[in-house]
């Protein structure tokens, strides 16, 4: 817990540096998504609740929407406020639950690292405003579900009828394979995964 809270206070605050947010090394791979929707593999330099430096091998204009997808931190937009050799630099445009949320993200990665323990989880995940969906099943019925939350790559639903381990089913418009069965509900893998443009608290499945 200390060292937790050390970490945290270290990503926010400095009184010696300019920037209202520390930058902690950090190299994490990921997407980003220009203004033009034409998207690029990129890798962090450093991040902070208030900005990031990324490889980028396409630079944007300074000032445009840039919108970045990292499993571990999910969905970041932004707009590019730098260029440098290797990429640039974007300010983050969040809201104060997605800076909170940030802040707990960043400090469990470098605790990870520092303390060499495993990650718990591939993709961030979220609980969307809409949680209301239906499943079809593999014997084409149809059944009502509820998400309890959803990433990327999958989702999580109560219900209550259930589809084999493996099985192929629909989620909404998607179809997926189911993962994993437990009590009331499953776990799903989406076939295609979501555009991470779009994974945010809006996603409709």
């Amino acid at each position: 817990m200390a060292i937790a809270m050390q970490l945290q206070a270290k990503i926010i605050t400095d009184p010696h540096e300019r920037r209202r947010y520390r930058r902690v090394k950090l190299s994490l791979i990921g997407r980003y998504m220009l203004a033009d929707r034409r998207e690029f593999p990129c890798q962090t330099i450093d991040v902070s609740v208030g900005g990031l430096a990324l490889t980028a091998p396409v630079k944007g204009e300074i000032g445009e929407r840039v919108v970045a997808y990292f499993d571990a931190l999910g969905r970041i937009e932004g707009l590019i406020v730098r260029h440098f050799d290797q990429g640039f630099a974007m300010s983050t445009i969040l809201p104060q639950a997605k800076q909170e949320k940030l802040v707990n993200q960043l400090t469990w990665l470098i605790n990870s690292k520092a303390l060499g323990l495993p990650e718990d989880r591939r993709h961030e995940r979220i609980t969307p405003k809409e949680v209301n969906t239906i499943l079809r099943l593999p014997d084409a019925t149809s059944t009502p579900a509820r998400i309890v939350d959803v990433s990327i790559s999958g989702a999580a639903v109560t219900c209550t009828k259930s589809a084999p381990l493996g099985s192929l089913i629909h989620i909404g418009r998607r179809r997926a394979r189911v993962v994993r069965v437990f009590d009331y509900g499953m776990a799903v893998e989406f076939a295609l995964p979501l555009s991470f443009d779009q994974f945010d608290e809006n996603v409709v499945l």
